[in-house]
């Protein structure tokens, strides 16, 4: 019954982030965490940060690990193959009709149309993650309950990469140096 409830959830998240990985993980947090309650939102938000960490699409990956965290390997196979399957059937159609018709306006209407809400789910993933790096578990969220540490490391790296242009790579290595250094002697 699991396996089913992993297979379809994710059907929906394939059939629904629009946008791709980044904007999967609130459609994959409302189904894991908040509708199911098959994890925490602390255990979830690790997965993510290995998801994102490791090659690959952040949705697959973040897939592979939930299925593989609650049924083990079968129960990856099932939330991969729930992930792409949408996918898979849309750009096989979508492919055959956007070259048949792509010099159609109402396509470039369409296509741009979309670009907000995709731009919103990503942004709301961003924002959710913050949040939890910031204060945690908390649903209240008030400056005296601020993780300090990780609000540098956030404002560090995100200078870092607006301003000075620095590769992304070399700022996630460097913050989980900085990350595992501060947190072996805390």
């Amino acid at each position: 019954m699991q396996l089913l409830i992993l297979f379809f959830s994710f059907l929906q998240v394939g059939l629904f982030s629009v946008g791709g990985g980044y904007a999967a993980i609130p459609l994959i947090q409302a189904q894991i965490v908040d509708i199911h309650g098959l994890m925490t939102l602390e255990e979830f938000t690790d997965l993510i940060t290995i998801a994102e960490m490791t090659p690959g699409p952040i949705s697959i990956n973040s897939s592979t690990f939930v299925g593989t965290r609650l049924a083990g390997p079968i129960g990856a196979i099932i939330c991969t193959l729930g992930c792409i399957l949408p996918s898979f059937v849309i750009c096989l159609t979508l492919a055959y009709f956007y070259y048949k018709y792509r010099k159609f306006s109402g396509v470039q209407t369409v296509l741009g149309a979309l670009r907000p809400a995709v731009v919103a789910l990503i942004g709301s993933a961003g924002l959710s993650i913050l949040l939890l790096a910031l204060f945690g578990d908390s649903t209240t969220y008030q400056l005296s309950d601020i993780h300090v540490i990780e609000l540098l490391l956030f404002l560090f790296s995100f200078l870092i990469l607006r301003l000075g242009k620095a590769n992304a790579v070399t700022i996630i290595l460097g913050s989980g140096v900085i990350g595992t250094f501060l947190y072996l002697f805390r």
